[in-house]
């Protein structure tokens, strides 16, 4: 079978999960052009990590919620609640930062647990249920500021984990201008993706499971190498990796470790496929439902966190529909609105898409009219393609 033919059968098999990189490089190339280059400078490549990483860490989240079938629409305005609490905790209670994390992120797991137990002991929909945690959280966001309006964060080491970036070492002497930390981690980065593609090969052909051929192989390596080395590259001529990249980059790694390879990941997905099957099968569905919707209360917190840490404050409108572009960029990386599909690196490439296109829109001056035009014709499509796709499957 010649490359050609090879190439179009993987890609038409494995259209969902391509798809949204491929859309991410239309999306990246136009806004290169139309903004002459700086779209890809490395100061805004940098910005724009930095501007995704709230709605990643949630999106992350709500992949797992909308595996399962659920749904959480409380998220955003949870996020920006706990993130003033973060807030008045350090500002009014004098708490430290290594106590006030830690504390936040407990709040967000029993926010979470709260929507799981209506959902999964009181049988009530997870929208309505969900709907319910959007206008309480709205409210008490309102409430926690309505004395300042805007609570200013002073602290340095809250401040830099939204703000900041990795240190480095050796200063100029060894590749000036360049981080070199930074540097050596996308090495790393690229050496742990060979050898773990290479080691689910081989497990998939001892089994005998049908595996990419060769040349198509050794084609994923090189264009993902290429891309991480691209990536790593820019952001070392600027800054380094930020904080904020490596709390994604460590959350996705947690999730997809939890999602591919443990008992609990496969129960996830086995309750997405078929709930009721799932809970003839042995597994406890009320628990799977208490798991997710408890981690997105945290992801949430985490989510809070990230935001209040880079505007250094809390706001009235932190959360503002944060809880509409996670659920967008879970739809764009390829997560089945039916449930039981979906991938955490794909929610965090839709998270990418989702601030590409806002931060590219912003590059060209649009109006935020259209912006938001604009990004749900983006999200129609996503939904359309998903459902042509399971169409063609059956």
């Amino acid at each position: 079978m010649s490359f050609g033919t090879n190439l179009k059968k993987v890609f038409s098999q494995n259209i969902r999960e391509y798809g949204m990189y491929f859309a991410l490089l239309v999306i990246m190339a136009i806004f290169a052009v139309t903004t002459k280059g700086t779209f890809l400078s490395a100061r805004n490549i940098s910005n724009l990590v930095n501007q995704m990483g709230y709605i990643a860490v949630l999106a992350v989240g709500m992949m797992m919620v909308i595996v399962t079938r659920q749904i959480d629409l409380s998220v955003g305005f949870l996020a920006g609640f706990l993130g003033a609490v973060a807030a008045i905790a350090m500002t009014q209670w004098n708490l430290p930062v290594w106590v006030v994390i830690p504390m936040t992120l407990i709040f967000g797991v029993l926010a979470g647990l709260l929507t799981g137990f209506m959902v999964a002991r009181l049988k009530i929909p997870a929208f309505v249920a969900s709907m319910a945690g959007w206008l309480a959280y709205r409210g008490l966001i309102l409430l926690v500021t309505e004395a300042t309006g805007t609570i200013i964060i002073p602290d340095e080491t809250f401040n830099a984990i939204g703000n900041g970036f990795i240190p480095d070492f050796g200063g100029d002497a060894f590749l000036p201008g360049i981080h070199k930390v930074s540097l050596l981690l996308g090495i790393i980065a690229v050496v742990l993706f060979i050898i773990n593609e290479f080691r689910g090969r081989r497990k998939k052909q001892a089994y005998g499971f049908e595996v990419l051929p060769t040349e198509m192989f050794a084609l994923k390596l090189i264009l993902i190498t290429l891309l991480i080395g691209a990536v790593t590259w820019i952001l070392a001529n600027y800054q380094g990796f930020s904080w904020t990249l490596i709390i994604v980059l460590v959350v996705a790694g947690i999730y997809d470790f939890v999602a591919n390879k443990t008992i609990v990941g496969r129960h996830i997905y086995a309750v997405g496929g078929n709930p009721e099957a799932a809970e003839l099968s042995g597994i406890n569905v009320s628990k799977i439902l208490y798991l997710v919707f408890g981690s997105m209360g945290m992801l949430s917190a985490l989510s809070g966190i990230l935001f209040a840490s880079r505007l250094k404050s809390a706001t009235t409108t932190a959360g503002n529909l944060f809880e509409m572009d996670a659920i967008a960029a879970c739809y764009i990386g390829g997560v089945s609105a039916a449930g039981g599909v979906g991938k955490i690196m794909g929610a965090i490439i839709g998270a990418l898409v989702m601030m590409s296109l806002q931060n590219g829109m912003q590059l060209m001056g649009t109006g935020i009219a259209l912006q938001y035009v604009i990004r749900g014709l983006v999200l129609t499509a996503a939904v359309i393609f998903d459902v042509a796709t399971r169409n063609r499957a059956k």
